[in-house]
């Protein structure tokens, strides 16, 4: 998830547990430990670009990691917090925590995260767009009342646990849905006779009442949405895959690399400085108009520099865009 809703999560854990002892100091605590996990971002920026994405979510967001600095964690907290008399009990379960709820979260959005790290798999449930504020307005609205109560007032813990509960169970909510249009979305491809491998069901950005379906074939994608406030049927595009445009290179290790962050779901096409591969998880720029252009939120060019083949991420993406696609996006969460 976004950084706001990660900081506002971190608080309200640390609060939880040790808000008694801490008091507005745990929200501090929280705050940080709750953005530790995505300062692989900051490594990435020494990285080469492709290789920063690969890692994004790697061993920063695994229980490994986790157990690993927790316990240097709590040592500094109890040291910082003698006057409090925080245990290390207390502070241990604090930093780990506020990490592993991180993590847990990010889980249910279609980036991903590996837990279970160093073992080569993302644990993806797309439920959730990366910036829901459904999720996160909530829970830092009780975060605000909880914060002006005192340590030891039994509100401020209330209101720290409506936060909590309200937010989970929005995200319950958020699986609820999913469920509900995966049968959408499965009648619909059955009632048009469409064949298919693998489907890909997620929400669209910043609400679950509009959902994007992926349905892979041998070969291409149909893409498909669908709003709960709909009364039509739900149509599909093809888009060719274009696998062949790769047959040059197909075996260089940033096209294997790119493939593998894809985790299969891409598209090719040819520029006239190489190739592009787009990502097909994050759909496109302007998926809702039949006029712009199509792009793809992610996509990759890829080009041979002295015998090697090179890549990095194409900035397709602009304020103007983005302000395009909330305006196609809040016409068509209204229904068809």
């Amino acid at each position: 998830m976004d950084s706001v809703t990660q900081i506002a999560l971190g608080i309200a854990v640390a609060d939880k547990i040790a808000g008694k002892k801490l008091g507005n100091k745990a929200f501090l605590y929280g705050a940080v430990l709750g953005t530790i996990p995505d300062l692989d971002v900051l490594v990435g920026k020494f990285m080469d670009p492709i290789d920063s994405i690969d890692i994004h979510r790697g061993l920063s967001h695994s229980v490994v990691f986790f157990l690993l600095i927790s316990p240097p964690i709590a040592w500094l907290l109890t040291r910082w917090e003698r006057k409090n008399e925080l245990s290390f009990s207390t502070a241990w379960h604090m930093a780990f925590w506020c990490l592993f709820t991180h993590v847990c979260l990010d889980a249910f959005t279609s980036w991903g995260t590996q837990i279970f790290w160093p073992l080569d798999y993302r644990v993806d449930f797309k439920t959730i767009f990366v910036v829901d504020p459904m999720y996160t307005l909530p829970l830092i609205f009780c975060i605000i009342m909880a914060g002006r109560f005192k340590r030891d007032h039994p509100k401020r813990l209330q209101w720290t646990n409506r936060g909590l509960i309200i937010s989970t169970a929005y995200l319950a909510l958020t699986v609820a849905t999913k469920f509900y249009m995966l049968n959408k979305f499965e009648s619909a491809l059955q009632q048009q006779n469409i064949s298919y491998q693998n489907l890909m069901v997620k929400p669209s950005p910043l609400n679950i009442i509009l959902w994007n379906a992926n349905v892979q074939t041998e070969n291409g994608y149909y893409l498909g949405d669908y709003s709960l406030l709909d009364k039509s049927p739900i149509t599909f595009r093809f888009i060719n895959k274009n696998e062949h445009l790769l047959a040059p290179i197909a075996d260089a290790p940033k096209v294997l690399q790119l493939k593998k962050i894809s985790e299969g779901w891409y598209t090719v096409d040819t520029t006239t400085s190489g190739w592009l591969i787009n990502d097909l998880r994050f759909g496109l720029l302007h998926p809702y108009s039949q006029t712009e252009q199509q792009s793809f939120v992610f996509s990759y060019q890829l080009w041979e520099e002295n015998g090697v083949i090179r890549a990095d991420e194409l900035g397709n993406k602009d304020r103007e865009s983005g302000k395009i696609l909330l305006q196609q996006l809040l016409e068509r969460v209204k229904g068809r």
